[in-house]
């Protein structure tokens, strides 16, 4: 059961901005419409240690179950409700603390509660070692015959079929609980990123060409690396990254340390790489990965022709790796407050119906997203629609920026997806893959560029929208794609028994970001402060995570043109598609919604719309 724990409270997370101000402000000087309300979840702290406690002592229940799960359907349905109701209490226990933890890191109580029900979690795991042995001696045939005399057990199909799969990689009682102990070590790569990262990390300081002088942190670099004034967004680039490469070292021991956790894992459970590992719950074939990342390499002139446009556009003689965020219009830079944010969303979203607008109005009325950047908070942007019971949770760090219109319904896209899964499907069966969750926020994004497209007639603001819409698929499609083959060859590198470094894994990074970026035939210019940037991103830590980024674009692409050009029929399926949770395995639901993931189908119509925006802007330049 570990496995479906461990996708249910997967965090969904992507890249965003902060506050348009340079100095952030303390927590205390936010006004609270503009904060995620966590009384939906916890009254108070004191609420909070009341439940753990209690919690707590349901755990130790599990050790009832011990030696009984084969005997009768009865038995067997008792114990699935039990793991169900234990799953669902840690979920909500966890986002309280991880919620709290994340709006300011710094604070220490914050932490500690993280960490107090990391230890419950894992006492829990080490007592119910158990399970997964005595679930596989099962035969196949007395589960079936089971579900026949207690047709309840009917809610556990899919954990039952994830079971007979997961036979030959289930190890023995002993091995099993010595495989939960290791679990406390589980999250410290992870943990201490974020903590060095969003916390501790000393900012350089640069000074604009208009003589402000700028902190640069992780929030006000994404600021100026967008500048329109290129020696700043130059300046800045040599600071920051200048900066990373400093501790570069430390940055790297964390990395290696997550790679060799997952690299044990695999290897105890005689899965051939740390890649089938992690694609194995999820039933999705190491093939798909690998054919992804191999579809964006003989595709990578079409991105080249892109960051020509670019540099075309920016009157430019040759384009750098600085220059990538920039606007890629003069004087174009289009703003929205969060007010004007959010009138966008409701009307881009109306297209898939009355009940889908009324949630989304509900995210912003009723407490469900926690806004603007301060000081200590995580620096980027998710959704956490994990709690079955309560509603999603959106954490953002808005900066009147369009860039964070896109971001705001790109989250709002992965909690409609939570909520109108748990509102179909029954706990067991709510939480969708990861494999999936990244199609109803980008398709969200579809919608909300087919809106803009309407509204904006004027030459410059249309060239500059057509831009933004490509910077998606530079970010989504070929930069995730980048991150993923750089994940893959820093862990093939390790399986190979060589020693994993900081130095070892910027030279894989520069390899890679120079190939993709044509930086040998004179496209884009990658200065080797670039092989640092690694080091700046979080997802490496969520194993195998980043792929789906692109390959949940490629589908969510397809999907947007069916419900935008196709009938009442194709919208209907694109909401069975966000209710259907984790009822089949993702491959299956995206073929239900009209995407074949394993054909090659999808990314070429991808790459087609990529061309035809590219075409448009070329027409009207």
């Amino acid at each position: 059961m570990n496995h479906n724990l461990k996708q249910a409270i997967a965090l969904l997370l992507m890249s965003a901005g902060a506050s348009t101000a340079m100095a952030q402000k303390e927590r205390t000087d936010i006004d609270d419409k503009y904060k995620c309300n966590l009384n939906d979840l916890y009254a108070s702290d004191e609420e909070w240690i009341e439940k753990k406690d209690q919690f707590k002592a349901k755990t130790q229940r599990v050790t009832e179950f011990e030696g009984t799960l084969g005997q009768s359907a009865q038995n067997l349905l008792a114990y699935f409700e039990y793991s169900d109701e234990i799953t669902k209490d840690y979920i909500r226990l966890s986002t309280y603390a991880s919620l709290k933890s994340d709006v300011d890191v710094r604070d220490a109580d914050n932490m500690a509660r993280k960490e107090e029900i990391e230890l419950v979690m894992i006492e829990y795991s080490q007592l119910s070692a158990f399970d997964s042995p005595e679930l596989t001696a099962i035969p196949q045939e007395t589960y079936e015959k089971f579900i026949a005399e207690e047709p309840k057990l009917e809610t556990y199909r899919m954990a039952i079929n994830n079971i007979l799969r997961s036979k030959i990689h289930t190890l023995s009682d002993a091995e099993e609980a010595l495989m939960a102990k290791t679990q406390i070590l589980g999250n410290v790569p992870q943990e201490t990123h974020n903590i060095l990262n969003n916390g501790e990390l000393p900012h350089p300081t640069i000074t604009l060409k208009n003589g402000t002088e700028v902190e640069l942190s992780q929030s006000n670099f994404s600021i100026v690396r967008a500048s329109s004034v290129k020696e700043d967004r130059d300046a800045a680039f040599v600071a920051f990254w200048d900066n990373y490469k400093h501790f570069e070292g430390t940055f790297g021991n964390l990395l290696a340390g997550c790679v060799k956790q997952n690299m044990f894992e695999a290897k105890a459970r005689k899965y051939e790489s740390a890649l089938e590992s992690a694609l194995y719950g999820n039933n999705i074939p190491t093939s798909v990965y690998k054919s992804l990342i191999e579809s964006v390499n003989k595709n990578l002139s079409t991105f080249h022709r892109y960051l020509d446009l670019k540099r075309r556009l920016m009157h430019l003689d040759s384009l750098t790796y600085a220059d990538l965020y920039a606007p890629a219009v003069k004087d174009v830079e289009l703003k929205y407050t969060y007010d004007e944010a959010k009138a966008l969303v409701l009307e881009a979203v109306k297209p898939l119906g009355d009940e889908y607008v009324s949630v989304i109005q509900r995210a912003f009325d009723e407490g469900w997203i926690d806004v603007y950047p301060n000081k200590g908070k995580y620096s980027g942007a998710y959704s956490n629609g994990s709690v079955y019971d309560v509603h999603p949770y959106i954490l953002m760090n808005y900066n009147d920026r369009y860039e964070q219109v896109g971001t705001l319904i790109h989250e709002l896209g992965h909690s409609m997806h939570s909520y109108f899964s748990n509102h179909a499907q029954p706990h067991a069966t709510a939480h969708y893959a990861i494999f999936v969750a990244e199609v109803a926020s980008t398709f969200n994004e579809a919608l909300l560029d087919h809106l803009m497209l309407q509204k904006i007639t004027d030459k410059d603001q249309r060239i500059s929208l057509l831009m933004s819409m490509l910077d998606g698929f530079k970010g989504t499609l070929f930069r995730q794609t980048q991150f993923a083959e750089f994940e893959l060859a820093i862990h093939e590198w390790a399986e190979s028994g060589k020693p994993l470094t900081g130095k070892v894994m910027s030279d894989i990074y520069g390899e890679i970001t120079r190939r993709y970026y044509g930086h040998d035939n004179g496209v884009c210019h990658v200065d080797e402060r670039v092989n640092v940037e690694w080091a700046f991103v979080p997802h490496f830590y969520m194993g195998f995570y980043v792929y789906q980024y692109s390959t949940s674009f490629v589908a969510s692409q397809a999907l947007a043109e069916m419900v935008l050009n196709g009938t009442e029929q194709d919208r209907v399926r694109y909401i069975n598609f966000i209710s259907a949770g984790g009822s089949k395995y993702p491959i299956e639901i995206l073929k239900d919604a009209g995407v074949d993931m394993t054909t090659s189908e999808p990314f070429d119509k991808a790459v087609e719309k990529m061309n035809r925006i590219m075409d448009e802007i070329e027409r009207l330049m």
